[in-house]
C-alpha cells in the first residue's frame, strides 16, 4: 500500500510539473507575441505543440500568428510560405479537435488573407469557402463572439466591395459585443480575442 501511495504521489507530481511547464511555455509565447516577436512566439507555440500532442491550442496560436502577419505582407512568395505553414498547423489542430468553431474561424481568416491580398484573383475561388466556414461555425456555436463578429466583418467587406450598404451588418457587430461581455473561455489559454476590433467596427458604424 505504501508503495502504491508513493507511485501515485510521483505520478501526480509529474502531471503537475508538466502542467506547470505547459502554462509557463504558453505564457512566455504570448509575452513574445505581445512584445512584437511573432516569429519567436510562433516557434515556441510549435515546440509546445510537439510536447502537447493532444492539445490543439498551441497549433492554433502558431497558425494565427502566421495568418495575422500575412495581412501586412505584399510579397506573394512570402505570403504563400506563411499561409502554407499556417494551413499545415490548422490541419494538425483540426485532426485533434474536429468541428471546432474557433479553428473554423481561423481557417476562414486564412482564406480572407488571400482575398485581401488579391481579391480579383482569389475572391472567386475562396469567397464561397469563407461563407461556408462561417455558416458551419455559426451552426455549431451561435453564441461564440468571434464567430459572430468575424462573419459580420466579412459580410461588411463584401458589401463594400460590391458597392452595397454595409450598415445592415452593424447590428451583428453589436450582438457580438454583447456576446463578448458574457463570454467565458473554457481554459486560461482558450481563444478570447476580438473584442477590441469589434468595438472599433461598431464605432465606425456610428460615424
Amino acid at each position: 500500500m505504501k508503495h502504491l501511495i508513493i507511485i501515485a504521489t510521483f505520478f501526480v507530481s509529474l502531471v503537475t510539473t508538466a502542467q506547470t511547464n505547459y502554462e509557463q511555455g504558453m505564457q512566455k509565447a504570448f509575452e513574445l507575441w505581445g512584445n512584437n516577436n511573432p516569429t519567436e512566439a510562433s516557434n515556441l507555440f510549435e515546440r509546445i505543440a510537439k510536447v502537447e500532442a493532444d492539445n490543439w491550442l498551441p497549433l492554433y496560436y502558431a497558425a494565427q500568428i502566421n495568418i495575422v502577419n500575412s495581412f501586412e505582407e505584399r510579397n506573394e512568395g512570402k505570403l504563400s510560405v506563411q499561409l502554407k505553414k499556417a494551413q499545415d498547423l490548422i490541419n494538425d489542430a483540426t485532426s485533434i479537435s474536429k468541428n471546432n468553431p474557433e479553428i473554423l474561424v481561423l481557417q476562414a481568416l486564412l482564406h480572407t488573407a488571400w482575398v485581401a491580398f488579391d481579391g480579383a484573383t482569389y475572391g472567386m475561388t475562396l469567397s464561397g469557402k469563407v461563407v461556408e466556414l462561417y455558416t458551419k461555425a455559426e451552426m455549431i456555436a451561435p453564441e461564440n463572439p468571434r464567430v459572430v463578429y468575424c462573419k459580420a466583418e466579412w459580410d461588411m467587406g463584401g458589401a463594400k466591395y460590391f458597392g452595397q450598404d454595409a450598415k445592415p451588418f452593424c447590428k451583428d457587430l453589436e450582438r457580438a459585443l454583447e456576446l463578448f461581455a458574457n463570454f467565458k473561455p473554457e481554459t486560461p489559454f482558450s481563444p478570447n480575442w476580438g473584442k477590441d476590433r469589434a468595438e472599433m467596427l461598431v464605432q465606425s458604424c456610428k460615424e
